[in-house]
């Protein structure tokens, strides 16, 4: 991926994109608001008062969810583009994001019409949909996610959209220097700290989806949340390959 990507832009395009680059790692880097930082110690106390084997089974479910969704899709999704300007590449991406975030958001209303059961599987649902939307955005760019630090550099980037502001400093950092993050990555992703993954993950979404089980109300707000969650991410996915790929060209 040793190109120099800016020089196949127009000014303006590239003058919008490192606009949009400034704005949003600013808002990686902003200080915590104070409500952020209460919500956060008031859901680590309630954490606290959830027993220990509570957790390791919750962590154990999630890790194992994970790992099939993002070591399973590497056979269904394409191989990376070869060829395409960045600007071309984007286009493409924001196509992919605007269909994912309509498949996420039609899927949240169904699991949320069919009650508590229903929304349950909206879970392992949305997780996928998520997953596979990534994969897809890394091959547009034309990165291969079949290397298994790709896959990782994926994981990352799911942590920094679903993350506090207290856990994002430091998943925004290895973002940051990510060829240097990755050098001292270990070949084994069970050595993967999948504990912080789960808990900041399930924390950042909790309150949004739990509304999704109530009766009457569950469709509407699975859609609206579903949809929120995959546009976040998209736009988190297409700010971290712009600065791995713009900034250390």
């Amino acid at each position: 991926m040793e190109q120099d990507w800016g020089a196949d832009m127009s000014p303006l395009y590239r003058k919008k994109v490192m606009i949009e680059l400034v704005f949003w790692k600013h808002k990686m880097t902003k200080k915590q608001p104070t409500g952020a930082v209460w919500a956060k110690n008031i859901q680590s106390r309630l954490n606290d008062l959830i027993p220990e084997k509570v957790h390791q089974a919750i962590t154990f479910t999630i890790e194992k969810m994970v790992k099939g969704v993002l070591f399973g899709a590497t056979y269904t999704v394409a191989p990376p583009r070869a060829y395409g300007s960045f600007q071309l590449r984007e286009a493409y991406v924001k196509k992919l994001i605007d269909t994912y975030r309509k498949t996420a958001s039609i899927e949240g209303a169904v699991t949320g019409a069919g009650g508590i059961l229903m929304g349950i599987a909206d879970f392992p649902a949305l997780l996928a949909i998520k997953v596979k939307m990534l994969f897809d955005i890394a091959a547009t760019y034309g990165y291969d996610v079949r290397q298994y630090k790709e896959r990782l550099f994926l994981l990352t980037v799911f942590q920094l959209a679903f993350s506090s502001h207290k856990h994002r400093a430091a998943v925004y950092n290895r973002l940051c220097n990510w060829d240097a993050y990755a050098e001292s990555l270990p070949d084994n992703i069970d050595s993967f700290d999948w504990r912080t993954f789960q808990l900041e993950y399930r924390d950042y979404i909790d309150l949004a989806k739990m509304a999704q089980l109530i009766p009457v109300i569950g469709a509407a707000v699975g859609a609206v949340v579903n949809y929120r969650l995959v546009q976040q991410l998209g736009a988190t996915a297409m700010n971290c390959y712009r600065m791995r790929m713009l900034e250390t060209s």
